[in-house]
């Protein structure tokens, strides 16, 4: 597949994703009447959905990866081109803020406003470590293994995630960035966002060793025979 084509199809799937996520947020809060349980669920079951489908039918033209941290994971193993990495981190972080500006735009909400909600302290960086870890072995566990259920797999795992850590599981250096400007229930405050991406990255990390030595064979992504 053509850069060009692997780009726009980061640049749409990134974007849809944040619309989910911060659209579903905003939703579910809005219909929750102050219970937070059921603006988590809907938050969480509305992501998942989203994402199963955006990698369903992007997998093939990009690889589906919409995080910076499964970009450099793949990478690192040789199981994407290096010349792509700067590339796609670029578009998937821009095109995550476009689409925190398109579901603002849908609830008539500022295109972009810091959020003001604490996320901060041992127990979320902690929790954000957890949740890039187990997100990037299932990458990495569908990578080797062929799974075809990979899309839904990896769905699965993260509405799971929003339930079992303390941060309802970000995961994803590109969606923080993003929902750190969104005063919402999605958000998180702009101070607070550095940790969280820090974890991620060493989650990412952690699970990339791990995953060398628990799926020996590399099973070369598509984009490495363009």
């Amino acid at each position: 597949m053509t850069l060009s084509r692997a780009l726009a199809a980061e640049a749409l799937g990134t974007a849809l994703l944040l619309a989910v996520v911060i659209g579903s947020g905003i939703m579910g809060e809005r219909l929750a009447n102050g219970n937070a349980a059921i603006a988590l669920l809907a938050n969480a079951l509305a992501t998942g959905c989203g994402l199963a489908v955006l990698i369903a039918i992007f997998a093939n033209v990009s690889g589906a990866h919409f995080n910076p941290a499964v970009t450099l994971s793949l990478a690192w193993r040789g199981g994407f081109p290096p010349e792509r990495v700067l590339p796609y981190i670029i578009v998937q972080v821009i095109f995550a803020l476009a689409g925190v500006a398109a579901a603002h735009f849908m609830f008539g909400e500022p295109l972009f406003s810091p959020s003001m909600k604490v996320r901060v302290g041992i127990h979320q960086a902690w929790s954000e470590f957890v949740a890039t870890f187990g997100l990037v072995l299932v990458v990495w566990s569908c990578v080797t293994q062929r799974l075809a259920a990979a899309p839904w797999l990896i769905a699965a795992y993260i509405t799971a995630a929003y339930w079992f850590t303390a941060s309802t599981s970000f995961a994803n250096p590109a969606v923080t960035v993003a929902r750190s400007l969104s005063n919402t229930f999605a958000g998180i405050r702009p101070d607070d966002a550095p940790v969280f991406i820090a974890a991620q990255l060493a989650g990412a990390a952690a699970a990339t060793l791990t995953s060398s030595w628990l799926f020996r064979d590399r099973v070369p992504s598509p984009l490495d025979r363009d």
